[in-house]
């Protein structure tokens, strides 16, 4: 990267510094920003963190250019009647129509018709007073986010085994000295570019990397070893993976005896996974299984992480626990410089389900239906227990409710753009027209803010301090460089505006029932997590900034954090890690004559999630220009496709068209597009709904659809 791509100039006489995380995936990458001068152009400089050393992709260089771009909205805006454009309005004339909306659809059709839609990079402040929000101001259960489509699956198959979700429950630094490191559904050269600085170091170890991809990806391409299963199909390859193991003798039989419970039941589920068949169902050769499998069996240290991949499918809670199962029988989880993980992807996606945007869960990661968490939350905001609503639906469930008979009526977004990101997107779409209020707020006008009533102009990550919480499970300090720009408020006054209109039903002690200093709130989710699976009760900005971050769970401030867990019990009742026996199934939709291809998706490296923003950045822009569909030639031939033509993917739900882009790296059986892009280039138009049973999570990366030159 260019120093005129990284930022700005800058005059060393007259400057501002602060140091803070990047505002893009769960790295959580630190970084330095600068202010030539009070309400200059901002620098962004490399720092010196433990996960990133320094390091920034071309995401993290660029992350200052949204600051002052021009799209930046700078004051509320209004629609008056169905079909008018949006306007400019005083806040005073927004947060009227809100409150008004929201009176007269809960009049009308009670509390739940007004729902509540929040993001992964929300901060852990504003995810905590978003879920608050929901439940204390507005009083309803529907709130969920998009956080559903991240890690939910991992989440839940995490939850069953070891009785706690934290998606990398050792440090990072872990993975440079793993001998053998797997990947499941992982691409992290683009998704995460600096953490490749870990797979390096540990290649020149003289480690195995294997990566498990139906794609040859910038990742796999650094393999020792690349195994390519058709689409779906990751669960069955887990499961042949430990029948070999099982069956050459590589498992860790003391631990499993004294740490674990149910194995026998997963072995007899593994003993019908022998190489043959599982190479018939995967694709995947049986001498690629086998070597993969004495890899991790032999190694002394040995990681195994999933990603989306493994995870976005109707099967991905069943998936991940293949691979969990995989490495409790090796001996992995709490053994030093090993372990089980999952690579959170959003900026907050690890802090933001934890403290209670998720429908069935309350601060510290507690269950909402639990009574003895309900009335520890209810007596931190000084509500009684049975006023607390119970547990919602899913994101997808949600959002495909809204406007019906009895679904919500209105809907108020904090920090997603469902319209891109979510699956079958032109029903969401069609669904949040169908409402009578909605409410956006963001700092440009995504996608959904422009189809809102009410879009409300908020801060940006640099204008505003919080904690966030990375994949380790580290929580980390954001700092603000500058105030927002005049018009222009914070998510949390937005929220405490919005509660004192609706006048919730109590206090919390003698303050405002909603702080708006982040650093009050944070002390306040303290008091909320404390005790719960997730708690943060130990710890303190001040702390935060001493210790470059500190691990949850964290109860007590004069003790250390947990960078690595596991070490000598499970967050289980009896302690003991739990098996889970798990059956390959097919996915959702099958391949058949009128849609014979398989459809995944996923991300590439200059754009991020819905594109909100990074499409609006010149250098990123200029690097992904926009959408593609990756075809093999072969199956390009046959559609009479040649490299740069216009191709049109259709699935049972909708279309999608953008240039086709051959290479011999993907399936000849399987199509990829990423889904960064709106339009008539938007692939969520064509993926599938079905969702797991568990997870709710969405089948993303997986559908049968019809490929053709447009």
């Amino acid at each position: 990267m260019t120093d005129g791509a990284r930022a700005a100039t800058h005059s060393s006489d007259v400057s501002q510094d602060v140091a803070t995380h990047c505002p893009y995936c769960a790295l959580q990458c630190g970084m330095t920003l600068r202010a030539a001068e009070p309400g200059g152009r901002v620098e962004v400089l490399p720092r010196q963190f433990p996960t990133n050393r320094g390091g920034l992709c071309q995401k993290g260089w660029t992350a200052a250019e949204l600051l002052d771009h021009p799209d930046r909205l700078t004051t509320p805006l209004l629609r008056d009647r169905p079909g008018a454009e949006l306007r400019p309005a005083s806040w005073a004339e927004a947060l009227d129509r809100i409150t008004t909306g929201v009176r007269t659809v809960q009049e009308s059709y009670g509390r739940d018709a007004v729902a509540v839609f929040g993001g992964g990079g929300l901060t852990n402040e504003k995810a905590y007073a978003l879920g608050k929000f929901a439940r204390v101001a507005l009083g309803t259960r529907n709130i969920d986010y998009n956080g559903r489509f991240c890690m939910s699956s991992a989440a839940a198959a995490g939850m069953r085994a070891f009785g706690v979700d934290r998606g990398l429950p050792f440090p990072l630094a872990d993975l440079g000295t793993a001998d053998t490191l797997l990947l499941v559904g992982a691409n992290v050269a683009e998704t995460m570019p600096p953490l490749v600085r870990y797979l390096i170091e540990q290649r020149q170890r003289g480690g195995t990397l294997i990566v498990v991809d139906p794609r040859v990806t910038a990742t796999a391409r650094q393999a020792t070893l690349h195994l390519q299963p058709t689409p779906g199909t990751d669960l069955a390859v887990g499961n042949a993976l430990l029948h070999i193991a099982l069956a050459e003798g590589l498992l860790d039989k003391d631990y499993i005896a004294a740490r674990t419970s149910g194995f026998d039941q997963v072995r007899r589920v593994a003993a019908g996974y022998w190489p043959a068949r599982v190479e018939q169902l995967s694709g995947v050769p049986v001498a690629d299984l086998e070597a993969a499998a004495r890899a991790l069996g032999t190694a002394e240290r040995a990681v195994i992480l999933t990603a989306r991949g493994a995870e976005q499918h109707a099967k991905g809670v069943d998936t991940v626990s293949a691979f969990i199962n995989l490495a409790l029988a090796l001996g992995l989880p709490g053994r030093p410089g090993s372990g089980y993980g999952c690579l959170t992807g959003q900026g907050n996606g690890q802090g933001g389900r934890e403290h209670g945007q998720k429908a069935d869960q309350l601060p510290g990661y507690r269950r909402i239906d639990d009574p003895a968490a309900r009335e520890h939350v209810a007596g931190v905001w000084g509500v009684a227990p049975e006023a607390l609503p119970g547990p919602g639906v899913s994101a997808y469930e949600l959002l495909n409710a809204l406007g019906t008979a009895d679904g919500p009526k209105a809907l108020l977004v904090f920090g997603s753009n469902p319209v891109v990101s979510a699956p079958r997107a032109a029903r969401v779409t069609d669904r949040l027209r169908a409402l009578d209020l909605l409410v956006v707020a963001d700092f440009v006008r995504s996608e959904t803010a422009d189809l809102a009533d009410v879009v409300l102009p908020t801060a940006q990550w640099a204008e505003e301090d919080g904690t966030m919480t990375n994949l380790e499970g580290r929580v980390l300090r954001r700092r603000a460089l500058r105030p927002p720009p005049p018009g222009v408020r914070t998510d949390l006054a937005i929220l405490a505006e919005l509660a004192d209109r609706l006048d919730p039903v109590s206090t919390v002690g003698a303050g405002p029932v909603f702080p708006t200093d982040p650093r009050e709130v944070f002390t306040e989710l303290r008091r909320a997590s404390a005790g719960g699976t997730a708690d943060y009760s130990g710890i303190s900005w001040d702390r935060i900034d001493a210790e470059q971050g500190v691990f949850w769970p964290c109860p007590d401030p004069d003790r250390p954090g947990t960078p690595r867990m596991f070490t000598d019990r499970f967050a289980t009742p009896d302690g003991r890690a739990r098996f889970v026996p798990v059956e390959h199934r097919a996915v959702a939709e099958e391949v058949c004559p009128d849609y014979p291809v398989y459809l995944t998706t996923g991300r590439v490296l200059a754009q991020y999630q819905s594109g909100a923003q990074t499409r609006r950045i010149g250098p990123l822009r200029t690097a992904a220009p926009n959408a593609f569909v990756e075809l093999h030639p072969d199956l390009a031939a046959r559609l009479g496709v040649e490299d740069g033509d216009e191709v049109r993917v259709t699935s049972r739900r909708g279309e999608m068209r953008a240039p086709a882009r051959l290479t011999p790296t993907i399936r000849p059986d399987t199509v990829f597009a990423p889904f960064h892009w709106a339009g008539t280039a938007r692939i969520n138009s064509v993926t599938s709904d079905a969702l797991d049973p568990v997870s709710r999570m969405p089948e993303f990366k997986v559908c049968a659809v019809r490929v053709e030159k447009a």
